[in-house]
């Protein structure tokens, strides 16, 4: 989120995630660690409710960075998914009996919301400027968001209802499954995908909202990352979708680096 010329780059596409953030207590470190592992440049942002950072790769703004007050929620990248009406979005949260944290409030040009589904992933909620789906072929943007989480089906059943996923033109926005997923398709490009993991598993955290940044070379940028002060979970994997590897920041943040397929 944000906003002057950065902002305009920041648009709201219904239904999918459309952008991530990460709350972080240290900001100049964090951009000591994630500047050079994905190769971001940094651009102030207007002040809100403290020092925000847009993360730009290739000209494009593709995360934001923000300060974590003390004694806030731990540390870890949110994914935000857009829609048309955030308080359709949060009434419908409420009503399904899941967690609306946060607002809706009014944010730059639009309104945010922060929300946990009833397994208690974190997701926010983005009602801004409307945009189509595109596929960001940039390193160091996020190209795969996945939820881990022990029943992805039911997760579906909720998220369908709070982002509206029937009845939508298949033309742009698609639900099918796949690679034994729940996968969302948007303008002909999977995004992203629910997927099964019972709570501590393999990734050791209970259910979330899983972001992987591009890179070009997955098993170099584990190493690059551990130099930087990063810590690994588990070793690098071959997906469906390309390889992965599954990180924590100096703070203990989680996110994944994937080098997709082409």
């Amino acid at each position: 989120m944000g906003s002057g010329e950065t902002t305009a780059r920041v648009r709201c596409v219904a239904a999918v995630p459309c952008w991530v953030s990460l709350m972080a207590r240290d900001l100049e470190g964090a951009k000591e660690f994630y500047g050079p592992l994905l190769g971001w440049e940094f651009e102030p942002e207007p002040e809100r409710f403290g020092p925000y950072l847009h993360a730009v790769t290739g000209g494009e703004a593709v995360a934001g960075l923000g300060v974590a007050g003390l004694g806030a929620v731990p540390l870890a990248w949110t994914s935000y998914f857009g829609t048309e009406s955030a308080d359709a979005a949060a009434d419908a949260v409420r009503e399904r009996g899941a967690t609306l944290a946060v607002g809706p409030l009014a944010f730059d040009e639009g309104r945010v919301a922060f929300a946990a589904d009833p397994a208690g992933a974190v997701f926010g909620i983005w009602e801004g400027p409307l945009g189509r789906a595109r596929k960001l072929d940039l390193p160091g943007a996020p190209v795969w968001i996945e939820l881990r989480t022990p029943d992805p089906f039911a997760a579906a059943l909720f998220y369908g209802q709070v982002f509206r996923w029937d009845g939508r033109d298949p033309e742009h926005f698609e639900v099918r499954w796949e690679h034994d997923r729940v996968v969302l398709r948007a303008e002909g490009h999977s995004v992203a995908a629910l997927a099964k993991e019972q709570a501590g598993g393999p990734a050791g955290m209970p259910p979330h909202w899983e972001v992987s940044f591009a890179v070009a070379d997955t098993d170099r940028a584990l190493a690059r990352a551990l130099e930087l002060g990063g810590s690994a979970i588990g070793p690098a994997f071959d997906s469906p979708y390309g390889r992965v590897a599954r990180l924590q920041d100096r703070e203990g943040a989680r996110f994944a680096l994937i080098s997709p397929k082409g």
